[in-house]
């Protein structure tokens, strides 16, 4: 999943507003537009309520202060409609270059037809669609990812023929849930291991809600959590905390892009969990947009994240309680 600093608005129009004119309007620029300032645009699928992307936007705000470019950015809390209109707005204002991350599967697919139609390349970031015809992607792979999760706790002996697994989710059904999932079941499905994939909203109060809910009703089952989003895999400590589960009761693993999670694994809830390099998943982004709008076009995608445990936890911690405007 994912704003912050500088809070920039959500944007959360119906398609029946004038939209394009709109748009230009509600989006929130990093930088100050400028006659000889390039316009890219960043645009998230994430909410503004989701601390993770505080960090994405951390990127694409340092690299619009380093170039002196105009970004501006866009949330859409997996509005698919909202989502797709903002990367025409982008086309409409003339942008050099989008970045954008991916709702659904095939949602973008044909707006970046029409933005290169109109010679405007568009990266992708954070979550994959390879069949979306974008010039390249940033971010990790969330199949190889959620094949990671689940072969750890495999490897580990916390799970085994006949268990079951909960897969918490903020969103069920969006780009990062179906691709994590895809690799689970590579270990899973041959192994004999069963899960269920409950939805926790984007919410921090309801996800807590929700969580606690579902633990509360069917903690004597579970004998794994995989977090498949970071509000979710954030929210353990109180979840566990509120439904009296001890550290470690229940192995966790899951995403690790925040300061709640990166503490959780130090404090022993979460085993392992996943950092995604957001700051420089975003600057990456740009800075392939910038390159292929000036003729020279990627021939590679750019792959980030790695597998932290207790004995690394505090160094992305600091990395998280450091990051801000400078």
């Amino acid at each position: 999943m994912p704003i912050r600093n500088g809070k920039p608005a959500a944007i959360g129009f119906g398609l029946s507003l004038p939209i394009l004119g709109a748009m230009a309007v509600l989006f929130s620029p990093i930088h100050a537009a400028a006659a000889d300032k390039a316009i890219y645009y960043w645009i998230s699928h994430g909410s503004p309520t989701d601390p993770v992307w505080t960090y994405f936007l951390q990127g694409a705000e340092q690299w619009a202060k380093d170039t002196g470019n105009d970004v501006r950015t866009s949330f859409h809390s997996g509005d698919v409609p909202s989502h797709q209109e903002a990367v025409r707005a982008a086309i409409s204002a003339k942008a050099r270059g989008i970045v954008t991350s991916t709702p659904d599967p095939g949602s973008l697919t044909k707006v970046i037809a029409e933005a290169h139609a109109a010679g405007i390349p568009v990266i992708i970031m954070n979550t994959e669609d390879k069949t979306s015809g974008r010039d390249a992607y940033v971010g990790g792979d969330n199949v190889a990812i959620g094949h990671r999760w689940a072969q750890y706790l495999v490897d580990h002996n916390f799970v085994k023929k006949g268990d079951f697994v909960w897969m918490p989710v903020e969103v069920p059904g969006a780009t990062y849930q179906t691709l994590e999932t895809q690799g689970i079941d590579q270990v899973f499905k041959p192994a004999g291991i069963n899960y269920e994939i409950t939805e926790a909203k984007l919410d921090q109060a309801e996800i807590i809600t929700r969580m606690s809910d579902y633990l509360t009703a069917n903690k004597s089952k579970i004998k794994a959590i995989i977090g498949l989003g970071d509000l979710v895999t954030g929210s353990i400590k109180r979840v566990f905390d509120q439904v009296h589960v001890k550290a470690g009761e229940i192995p966790v693993v899951g995403w690790g892009n925040s300061i709640d999670t990166a503490q959780e694994v130090l404090d022993g809830y979460v085993n392992a969990a996943m950092w995604q390099d957001p700051q420089a998943t975003s600057y990456l982004a740009l800075s392939l947009a910038s390159m292929t709008a000036s003729g020279i076009p990627p021939g590679f995608d750019i792959s980030v994240g790695t597998l932290y445990e207790k004995d690394k936890a505090g160094t992305y911690l600091k990395i998280m309680q450091g990051s801000g405007h400078k």
